[in-house]
C-alpha cells in the first residue's frame, strides 16, 4: 500500500500531507467530524538515517510547540537504522534516542500519538518510531521486528534452530505482527476489509494517559509477568518515596 492510498483510506475528508526531504512525510489531515490530525512519516522502506531522524523529530517538536494538543499519527515504512560507518560515526544512536524522546514528549505534552505501520520496521528504527508512540496499529502485510532471529543468534551465540523452536511458544523471540500483538506492543492489525477511517477515529479517542501494553500482554499471554512486576516496582518506589 502506498502512502497516498493509505492517507486516502485513513482520511477520506481530505489531507494536506506532502513529501519532505529524505523520504519523509508531514502535513495535516481532517477527520470526519472536521477535527485536525497532524501527520508525520517515513516512506519507501528508507533506512533511518541521522537526517531522517532529525527531520521527523523537528516536525514533531514544531507540533508540540504549537500548543494545540493536536493528535499525531505517524505513518511508518522504514527498514532499520542505516548501517553505515559514516552514520555510526555521526552518532546515529543519539539521533535515534532523540527521536524516541521527542515522540514520547509529544505524548506527555497532551498529544495523542498513534503509529500506523504499513510496511516494514526493524531494530532501532522500529523502537524510535512505531514503539515510541502511545499506540501501534499494523496494516495487514506489515512486518515489524525488534531483531530478527539470525541476528539474535549472532548476539546470543545460540543456534538458530533453538531460537526458531523457542519462537514457536515464546512471542518475545519472534518477529512479525502476531508475536508483537501477543506481547501487547501492537494494539490492532487492520485488514483490507476494515474501514480505516472509522478505525483510526476510534483509536484516537482511546485514553492514553497510561501505558496499557503490559496488561495487554498479560491478557494475550505474550508477557505473563510484566504487569505484575511493574506493579511491584511502582509499589516499592512509593514506599521509598515516603
Amino acid at each position: 500500500m502506498t502512502p497516498v492510498e493509505l492517507l486516502t483510506r485513513l482520511f477520506p475528508s481530505g489531507h494536506e500531507v506532502v513529501a519532505g526531504p529524505f523520504n519523509t512525510l508531514a502535513g495535516r489531515a481532517i477527520l470526519t467530524d472536521g477535527a485536525a490530525v497532524e501527520i508525520v512519516g517515513v516512506t519507501d522502506g528508507a533506512p533511518l538515517s541521522p537526517e531522517i531522524a532529525i527531520e521527523l523529530a523537528g516536525s514533531i517538536i514544531r507540533i508540540v510547540q504549537d500548543g494545540k494538543k493536536t493528535p499525531i499519527v505517524l505513518l511508518i515504512d522504514t527498514a532499520s537504522q542505516r548501517m553505515t560507518r559514516r552514520d555510526e560515526m555521526l552518532g546515529l544512536n543519539e539521533y535515534l534516542a532523540h527521536l524516541a524522546k521527542v515522540v514520547t514528549l509529544a505524548g506527555l505534552s497532551g498529544h495523542r500519538t498513534v503509529a500506523v505501520l504499513y510496511g516494514a520496521a526493524a531494530a532501532g528504527a522500529f523502537i524510535a518510531t512505531a514503539l515510541a508512540a502511545q499506540t501501534l496499529i499494523t496494516i495487514d502485510g506489515a512486518h515489524p521486528s525488534v531483531m530478527d532471529l539470525p541476528s539474535i543468534a549472532r548476539v546470543t551465540k545460540l543456534p538458530l534452530e533453538i531460537l526458531e523452536k523457542k519462537a514457536e511458544t515464546t512471542p518475545i523471540f519472534a518477529p512479525g505482527v502476531t508475536p508483537l500483538a501477543a506481547t501487547g506492543a501492537v494494539l490492532e492489525n487492520w485488514t483490507e476489509a476494515d474501514n480505516f477511517s472509522d478505525r483510526i477515529e476510534t483509536v484516537l479517542t482511546l485514553e492514553a494517559s497510561s501505558d496499557t501494553r503490559d496488561t495487554l500482554g498479560e491478557e494475550r499471554g505474550g508477557r505473563k509477568v510484566a504487569h505484575s512486576v511493574a506493579l511491584r516496582v511502582a509499589a516499592e518506589f512509593g514506599k521509598a518515596a515516603r
